[in-house]
């Protein structure tokens, strides 16, 4: 597999793990960038566009990146609540006073970024279709009972963190999602990242689609712990529900899917706009504005929710709407924050070491929070790190 990019002296590494990666853990198409104190230290893109097909993957082109969305909508509210115009600790009901029903009326703001509001299931999941209109998927969220008390315990918001989050931007600025990450943090930082792809942009994303792990002699097969196992299979579970709260599941490659501005799963970036997106809040970047300041670092990474968790059925580590150092999801160091995308993307920030990283691929496995492909390229650059 030729491996097309560059890499800064000292983070060889990575491009040995990059290459790895399609010669070993059956990797199609894929790209890993890298920043380093706000300037670009790898950049590297190899295998096909569409992962049923052949067309070479150039560069800028872009992916479907599931939960690694899930950091960008944490930015915003937080780059709301750095600017004044939200109260981390004040009622959601505060400002989207239809979120009081069912019992909700004391869940913080905190509650809803720390996956601690209690509603990470729909009653009634609802059609592709009908989430991606956000007036439908905002008012089933406010209508739906929570089922636990909200900020007494956490689990995985995986797919209503879309219209908690999303909702919360659109009543405070009163303008949508998607727009106001364009406007207010994608466009000043340089970053190419979509909540709500553009037509003009459709030609740039590549078709995903998932992809077994090889079996090479004398491999071990991992597998999950049985109780992970049997709350995927149980249709009752939370977990389960949790998952499928848009039911059936979308068609990632369609453009009316790309078109949404889902915050909760559908975002779509290169690996180069989520690693500069992260070199943006940690620091300044390249040709492009700082977002976050020392004091909205230290919020979005302070642990706000630790241990067995309710969706997840692992022990999970959650600051403010980010994903933090851990057995379920290991960054570079304990400091970081960041976020995976279900079975590929992942994007973090280490402010320590002024590393910002983003990685991308077309091919999604079986795993939820701890991508192998990606582990191996977080790895290489610790080892980049230390020599």
């Amino acid at each position: 597999m030729d491996v097309n990019g560059t890499v800064a002296e000292g983070f060889e590494p990575v491009r040995e793990a990059f290459a790895a990666n399609f010669a070993l853990l059956g990797e199609r198409g894929a790209a890993v960038a890298v920043y380093r104190d706000g300037h670009q230290v790898v950049d590297l893109w190899a295998g096909a566009k569409d992962v049923d097909g052949a067309a070479p993957w150039e560069p800028g082109t872009a992916q479907v990146v599931r939960s690694a969305t899930k950091g960008v909508a944490a930015a915003a509210l937080l780059l709301l609540h750095q600017r004044g115009e939200l109260d981390l600790d004040a009622p959601v009901g505060t400002y989207w006073p239809e979120y009081k029903a069912a019992g909700k009326e004391r869940t913080l703001v905190r509650h809803l970024l720390a996956h601690r509001a209690g509603v990470p299931v729909l009653d009634r999941p609802l059609t592709p279709e009908e989430a991606a209109d956000p007036d439908l998927g905002a008012a089933a969220v406010a209508a739906q009972a929570p089922v636990w008390e909200p900020g007494a315990d956490h689990g995985y918001h995986a797919q209503t963190y879309s219209w908690l989050t999303g909702e919360l931007v659109r009543r405070i600025t009163g303008r949508p999602v998607g727009a106001w990450v364009a406007e207010e943090m994608a466009a000043p930082v340089g970053a190419d990242l979509w909540l709500g792809l553009p037509a003009a942009e459709q030609a740039r994303v590549g078709r995903v689609g998932p992809v077994e792990a090889p079996q090479t002699a004398g491999a071990l097969k991992t597998r999950p712990k049985r109780s992970v196992s049997e709350a995927y299979a149980d249709p009752d579970s939370l977990t389960r529900r949790a998952f499928a709260a848009i039911s059936p599941l979308p068609d990632e490659n369609a453009p009316s899917y790309r078109a949404a501005a889902l915050p909760a799963s559908n975002g779509i970036a290169t690996a180069d706009g989520l690693a500069r997106f992260y070199a943006s809040l940690i620091g300044e970047v390249d040709g492009g504005t700082r977002l976050f300041t020392p004091g909205t670092i230290e919020l979005a990474r302070a642990e706000q929710s630790a241990g067995p968790d309710r969706i997840l059925v692992v022990g999970t580590r959650f600051g403010l709407g980010y994903m933090l150092h851990g057995s379920a999801s290991p960054l570079l160091s304990p400091g970081s924050f960041g976020h995976p995308g279900r079975g590929g993307a992942l994007a973090f920030a280490d402010p320590e070491t002024g590393i910002a990283f983003g990685y991308v691929t077309n091919g999604f496995r079986k795993s939820v929070t701890a991508d192998p492909r990606a582990q191996a390229l977080v790895r290489a650059v610790r080892t980049a790190l230390a020599q």
